[in-house]
C-alpha cells in the first residue's frame, strides 16, 4: 500500500486515518451542481479563500461540465476558462490545485500553465473507447505529476449528450451483466497498467471508482457499500459522490439540497478506507470527517 503522495509542494501522509478532501472549483457555466457561480475569477478566489479555510487539501478546477446532457466547448475555450483561474490560484493559496477534463491537449497546457495534479474521467483511456487521438498518459509522464484514474467506460461515450432521464433509462438497458465491482477493478487496473506502461510513477496514482459514470442507480448505491474491496487494492481511492443523481434518486432532492447526503457518502467512504473524498460543501464533510477521525483514532487506544 501506498503511504504518502507528493502533490505539488505538500505531502499527504496516507498511512493513518486521515481523510482528505478535495474543494470543487467548477468554472462552467453548466454544471449541474452549481454552474455560473464561479465564472468570475474574483468569485472563483472567493470560493476558493472559503474552502481552503475550511479545509479543503486540494482545489479541483473543471473548465466543462460532464453531466448527461452536457454541452460540448472547444478546447481553446476550456483551457482560457481554466488558465487564469488556475494562475490567480496558484499566486494567492498554497494549496495543489487538479485539473478536471479528459483532453490532453488542455491538459498539457493547464499543467504547463502550472497545475499540480491531473483529474481523468476516463482514467487514460478516452482514446480506446472514442478512437479519437489520446495522449493523456505521456502528458501526464511528461509534467511528473500525481493523476487521478476515474473508472468509466464506453456507456459514458454512447450516452453522453442524453438527458438525465434518458440516461438512466438507457443505463438499465445497457448495463453489463457482470458484477460492478469486478468491472470498476478492472477498468481501474487498465488504467493503471496504462499508466506505470507510459512512465507514470506508481507512487503518483489515486484511483476513483467513477460514481455516476456508466451506471446505474443500483451500481452507483453498491459501488458506494462495497467500496472497501477497492481500498484493499494497493493505491488510495477517491470518492466523488458530492450531490450526484445516486443521492438525488433516493431523497427525490435538487443538486443544492443534497448536502446531508453527501456527507453519509463522505463519512461510510472514510471508515472503508478511502483516503480522499471530493466534495462541494467543504465545511460541513471536513467536520463530519473530522469527527470520523477522533472516533476511529480513539478505538486505536
Amino acid at each position: 500500500m501506498i503511504t504518502e503522495l507528493h502533490i505539488g509542494r505538500k505531502r499527504f501522509d496516507l498511512a493513518g486515518n486521515r481523510v482528505y478532501i478535495m474543494g470543487i472549483l467548477n468554472v462552467t457555466p453548466d454544471s449541474f451542481s452549481d454552474g455560473g457561480k464561479f465564472q468570475n475569477t474574483d468569485a472563483a478566489l472567493k470560493h476558493v479563500e472559503e474552502m481552503v479555510h475550511d479545509g479543503a487539501a486540494i482545489i479541483d478546477i473543471g473548465g466543462e461540465s460532464t453531466r448527461p446532457g452536457y454541452v460540448h466547448i472547444e478546447e481553446a475555450e476550456e483551457i482560457e476558462r481554466v488558465a487564469s483561474v488556475l494562475r490567480a490560484v496558484k499566486e494567492r493559496f498554497d494549496v495543489p490545485v487538479s485539473v478536471d477534463t479528459y483532453k490532453w491537449r488542455v491538459m498539457d497546457a493547464l499543467l504547463g500553465e502550472g497545475a499540480d495534479l491531473a483529474n481523468d474521467i476516463w482514467g487514460l483511456r478516452y482514446g480506446k473507447f472514442s478512437g479519437e487521438e489520446d495522449h493523456m498518459a505521456e502528458v501526464v509522464a511528461k509534467h511528473q505529476v500525481p493523476v487521478v484514474l476515474m473508472h468509466n467506460d464506453a456507456l459514458s461515450r454512447v450516452l453522453a449528450e442524453r438527458t438525465e432521464e434518458q440516461y438512466a433509462r438507457c443505463c438499465t438497458y445497457a448495463s453489463e451483466r457482470e458484477d460492478v465491482i469486478l468491472r470498476v477493478q478492472n477498468g481501474l487496473l487498465d488504467s493503471v497498467k496504462i499508466a506505470i506502461e507510459s512512465g507514470i510513477s506508481k507512487e503518483s496514482i489515486i484511483l476513483d471508482p467513477g460514481v455516476g459514470f456508466a451506471k446505474t442507480q443500483e451500481e452507483n448505491l453498491t459501488v458506494l457499500n462495497r467500496v472497501r474491496e477497492l481500498t484493499e487494492l494497493e493505491y488510495p481511492i477517491l470518492m466523488a459522490a458530492s450531490r450526484k443523481s445516486v443521492i438525488g434518486n433516493v431523497l427525490n432532492l435538487p443538486p443544492e439540497e443534497r448536502e446531508e447526503g453527501t456527507i453519509v457518502t463522505s463519512v461510510m467512504s472514510a471508515m472503508a478506507g478511502c483516503k480522499f473524498v471530493r466534495v462541494h460543501d467543504v465545511k460541513a464533510n471536513r467536520r463530519a470527517l473530522d469527527m470520523v477521525e477522533a472516533i476511529t483514532q480513539s478505538s486505536r487506544h
